[in-house]
């Protein structure tokens, strides 16, 4: 038995078969029970040859009415639903379309309050002009009006006294038209879940972000990735590790999940396109929000004296960032626009992640970055060019702070800025020290924790400091985190690298994870020991 049965009435040209086969493009678990194709069937059947004219068609559709008391709609209904099965239990059946009010009642005695009837309705001289584009296959009338010499089409207004749902379509184009009804027929959730996690940065970018990303992506159906090629976040994959610039760190890790890019990140299109192909991603797969900026090669250049002064990473996101805002009504360049992305763009990710939510599916959304970085809320002028707290990447990624269940805020044992090139600053850090001291106190090869720290971008040397209790209330209170992920902790201690549980960790590196839960306010449920496949002990209860 199907979830719902679905009648629609209405005049010809009111807009019934577009909205049916609107409602079985969108929504998988639709299947359409189409009267015109039964009448053609059972009249090559019964007579040996195919209608063709309109009129014929009303006056077979007559006949079988007379003959069955208008039963025969519901028996090729019966005969439906038992060709769809048991296995169909959550499925929706549309007949288009019911023309006299017996096929109705006969539908409803049959199956109850499985049964919602959706009348369209539209002012004649409406209705007239639309008939005269209509192609409906058949031969047709000059004029709607000779239509209605059937007796049905007449009095097909009648209908609108009997439905539970009447639907002027003057005035609205056929998407407005599917929405209305897909409202009223309950496709669209009725109430928002708290299906989306967010993971972002609680301090200045190079957090670890892309392992935690990565090692909780298998548990989700949906990955999101907010932010620009302004940050490389790297997984740990056999046989090298892999940096995702611009696709969510989880694409390898999870290849049955779908992959959404958001319409407020910033792409480098070559870059994008490179990822795409290495990764293996097609086109059923990923979703490249239509506008979505695009980085331009004078964006890139431009941004050669912020490389300077603050030590940006010079990959044009800032500037694409304020072309978007100041070239508004100017020709800009936006991800719909790039040939080579169009398969990925064929629809806005609000209308994916819609389809998403209405399933009950998992999403998490991945921040770029960190807090400390945020435009807004970090060191100015030493900061990005977007807002990395969790509500700017909710923003980014067009999605109501109403549906997270969990925010995961990454932090690492010792907060890193970047290395400028030029002889300035990046940015303060509250107590700088240098990496051999580090090294001497986890008992760590001074040579080698140097040679890993460079950042995945712009492979240049990190500056790193004490751990700043102060930015991560900052962090805490800005974001409000579920959860906390520590990173680096065999910069704590290098035993700690061959903890697999909790016990495991050294005795300081469980007194220091204790006080981060009391100043964050929230457990550190993910400790990361290394960049290794089994690398981070799980203390979720989720």
């Amino acid at each position: 038995m199907p979830k719902k049965i679905v009648l629609i009435s209405g005049s010809i040209a009111s807009g019934k078969s577009t909205l049916v086969n609107r409602l079985r493009s969108e929504f998988d678990d639709v299947h359409t029970l189409k009267t015109k194709d039964v009448l053609l069937e059972i009249a090559s059947k019964k007579t040996g040859r195919e209608l063709s004219e309109r009129g014929e068609m009303q006056r077979f559709g007559q006949r079988m009415d007379r003959e069955t008391n208008g039963a025969w709609v519901r028996d090729e209904l019966r005969r439906l639903l038992s060709r769809l099965g048991p296995a169909e239990g959550n499925a929706t059946v549309v007949v288009d379309a019911v023309r006299i009010p017996e096929q109705v009642r006969k539908i409803r005695e049959a199956y109850g309050y499985l049964v919602s009837h959706i009348h369209l309705t539209a002012p004649d001289t409406v209705l007239s002009e639309r008939y005269q584009k209509r192609n409906s296959g058949l031969e047709e009338f000059s004029t709607l009006a000779a239509t209605r010499r059937d007796k049905a089409e007449a009095r097909i207004q009648s209908l609108e006294d009997m439905a539970d749902v009447v639907l002027d379509t003057n005035l609205n184009l056929p998407s407005d038209v599917f929405v209305r009804a897909a409202s009223r027929l309950g496709f669209y959730t009725r109430f928002y879940a708290r299906t989306v996690d967010v993971l972002i940065g609680g301090q200045y970018g190079s957090e670890g972000k892309g392992h935690i990303a990565s090692f909780l992506a298998r548990e989700y159906d949906a990955l999101v990735r907010v932010g620009g090629p302004n940050a490389g976040h790297k997984v740990y994959v056999k046989p090298a590790p892999y940096t995702h610039h611009q696709l969510p760190s989880g694409t390898l890790r999870n290849p049955l999940a779908s992959l959404i890019i958001a319409p407020g990140a910033v792409l480098n299109s070559d870059l994008l396109i490179k990822e795409i192909s290495e990764c293996g991603v097609d086109a059923s797969r990923l979703c490249i929000d239509p506008q979505a900026m695009i980085i331009s090669a004078r964006d890139i250049k431009g941004e050669l004296g912020l490389t300077e002064r603050i030590s940006s990473t010079g990959r044009g996101v800032g500037l694409a960032t304020a072309r978007r805002i100041t070239d508004r009504g100017k020709r800009i360049r936006l991800a719909k626009d790039v040939p080579e992305l169009k398969p990925f763009t064929r629809r806005a990710c609000w209308e994916v992640l819609e389809g998403i939510y209405r399933e009950g599916k998992r999403i998490l959304v991945e921040g770029t970055q960190g807090t400390g970085l945020s435009l807004y809320h970090g060191t100015y002028p030493f900061v990005t060019s977007r807002d990395t707290t969790v509500g700017g990447c909710l923003s980014e990624a067009g999605i109501s702070p109403s549906r997270v269940r969990k925010v995961i805020q990454v932090c690492r044992t010792y907060p890193i800025r970047v290395q400028n090139p030029a002889g300035g600053t990046s940015g303060p850090l509250s107590q700088p020290i240098d990496w051999p001291v580090i090294a001497k106190r986890a008992n760590l090869d001074a040579e080698e924790l140097m040679k890993n720290e460079r950042t995945s971008t712009t492979n240049r040397e990190r500056r790193v400091g004490e751990f700043d209790w102060v930015l991560l209330r900052q962090a805490a209170s800005l974001n409000a985190p579920t959860d906390i992920a520590l990173t680096f902790a065999d910069y704590i201690a290098a035993e700690n690298a061959h903890a697999r549980r909790y016990d495991q960790l050294t005795l300081d590196t469980i007194r220091f994870i204790e006080e981060v839960e009391r100043v964050a306010a929230a457990p550190v449920s993910l400790i990361s020991t290394r960049f290794d496949f089994r690398s981070i002990i799980d203390r979720r209860s989720w």
